[in-house]
């Protein structure tokens, strides 16, 4: 029983790092070739946006706000890939029960 517990306590600390990792570490997304840059960090939270200038047009607002959209979707489904590749080795000495950790996607 021990060993079990000092197994739980050594998983945690690696899960406790990993969040730490995916929080300070940042993933872009873009959409509309590059007219717009989304940056987010690993665990989902929105940092930057760049969008170009010739992305704006007074007369087409909804376009901009489609190409933002995507390229914080594009952002985030690479903060997904890093978090899953950050912690799909803890996941697994879990049993994969992640999604009972309150982490987002998992």
């Amino acid at each position: 029983m021990q060993e079990i517990m000092k197994q739980a306590q050594e998983m945690q600390q690696q899960l406790q790092t990993a969040q730490q990792e995916l929080a300070a570490a940042e993933v872009s997304g873009t959409a509309g070739g590059g007219l717009v840059t989304a940056t987010v960090t690993g665990s989902g939270e929105l940092k930057g946006l760049v969008i170009d200038p010739k992305a704006v047009d007074p007369e087409d607002t909804e376009t901009l706000a489609d190409l933002v959209v995507a390229a914080v979707r594009d952002a985030n489904d690479s903060a997904q890939q890093l978090m899953a590749e950050k912690m799909g080795p803890l996941a697994g000495g879990l049993g994969g029960g992640m999604g009972d950790l309150g982490l987002p996607g998992m």
